[in-house]
């Protein structure tokens, strides 16, 4: 059940907020000759041994946060599988890189939080007017 304790217009807010977390940890840059759009996920990956930990804790974040904007829990179940499969995945060396870049769980699961806030009418139109 959506969170009815929080404005519509809040609860657009934070979406939009965690729209740009998202881009910024999955396509906050472009890759000039291959034209890919990667993020700090992608490059901290590249780190090892820390830098899929490092990434871990915004990428919960965002599923936190669906949590307390009241997403039911089959959608919060299928954000914390995207973030283990990233995190997971995204362990392996050179492979798990590469998965990072197309994969883009952050962006995924933002999506999925999108459709479930839109549910309620009031949300989806402070969210286009928020923007705009």
């Amino acid at each position: 059940m959506l969170s009815t304790s929080l404005p519509a217009a809040e609860r657009a807010a934070r979406l939009a907020r965690l729209e740009r977390l998202a881009d910024s940890l999955d396509r906050a840059f472009r890759v000039p000759v291959l034209g890919l759009r990667v993020g700090w996920d992608g490059l901290l990956g590249l780190v090892p041994g820390i830098g899929d930990a490092l990434t871990f804790a915004p990428a919960a974040f965002i599923v936190v946060e669906a949590h307390r904007l009241g997403a039911r829990k089959r959608v919060l179940a299928r954000m914390s599988v995207n973030t283990v499969v990233d995190t997971v995945i995204g362990g392996i060396p050179l492979l798990g890189d590469l998965f990072d870049i197309g994969f883009k769980s952050n962006r995924r699961n933002v999506a999925l939080l999108r459709d479930e806030l839109h549910r309620d009418p009031l949300v989806a139109q402070a969210h286009r007017a928020a923007l705009s």
